[in-house]
């Protein structure tokens, strides 16, 4: 079922988008060369709590024999798509980190992602990152009313693959609100005029997860990291964003992302 939110509710949801916006923007500040993932989960933790929040994908619940996700962060180093759990294994000169962070407060979720390029990287993994964060705004373009969910997948895909980059398929954007994953699913690839009408009060999290070879991924033994099948990088970029007089309005901001970035 999809949950169409009032005007109010996306106000208070904004806020908790924005604590997350906020975090990553700390975040920021520290991905460099040497920096251990474990650091930037504990620093985001701390920062999320400090601020009234709790975070989303801590204990997150797993599937049959795979725990609960043990961290704030998902950290997704090269060839590792979503999901990675933080290591003590430092950060090094040439990795891209895709970093996604969810936090709760009052009630409702935010959720959303970046990927960073750290020292120096190579230019295909600067032009991958680019092109899926350029992806991820093809998207939000046509989360319009009238509009349907496949007219945002496939000009995700359609500008993805026009670079010869693989679309994963079996990782999706979603709805959010009261709940981390509601309804309805957002793929990254499909057909224009496919999939649930676009309405007033929508709140979607659209996520291109964008890999330089193949689409195809597979999971690790730790039952959460996904990576790519041909070991290759992938890039991932996240908004929050609602339907508000019928246009799309993004929730989340990479301002304080790029605001660290600039001042380092």
């Amino acid at each position: 079922m999809i949950y169409l939110k009032t005007r109010e509710e996306i106000e208070i949801m904004r806020e908790s988008v924005l604590l997350v916006s906020r975090t990553l923007g700390e975040v920021a500040k520290h991905v460099k060369e040497g920096v251990t993932p474990i650091f930037l989960d504990k620093l985001a933790e701390e920062y999320i709590r400090d601020n009234g929040g709790t975070p989303a994908f801590k204990g997150y619940k797993g599937h049959g024999n795979v725990p609960d996700f043990p961290a704030t962060l998902c950290i997704s180093i090269n060839e590792a798509v979503v999901h990675g759990i933080p290591t003590n294994n430092p950060l090094k000169d040439g990795d891209i980190v895709s970093v996604d962070c969810g936090a709760k407060k009052n009630g409702f979720f935010g959720d959303h992602a970046y990927t960073f390029a750290v020292g120096n990287v190579k230019q295909e993994h600067l032009h991958l990152i680019e092109n899926t964060k350029q992806a991820l705004y093809k998207g939000i373009e046509q989360m319009v009313s009238g509009n349907r969910i496949g007219d945002i997948s496939y000009a995700i895909q359609n500008y993805a693959e026009s670079f010869g980059y693989g679309v994963v398929r079996e990782l999706i954007g979603h709805g959010l609100g009261r709940n981390l994953h509601e309804d309805p699913e957002v793929p990254n690839y499909g057909k224009r005029g496919d999939g649930p009408k676009l309405k007033e009060g929508m709140v979607l999290a659209i996520e291109p997860m964008i890999n330089l070879g193949t689409k195809q991924i597979k999971h690790l033994n730790d039952g959460w990291t996904v990576i790519t099948a041909d070991g290759k990088p992938s890039a991932h970029f996240e908004h929050d964003v609602a339907i508000i007089n019928g246009k799309p309005e993004i929730l989340s901001t990479y301002a304080y992302i790029e605001d660290a970035l600039k001042s380092k």
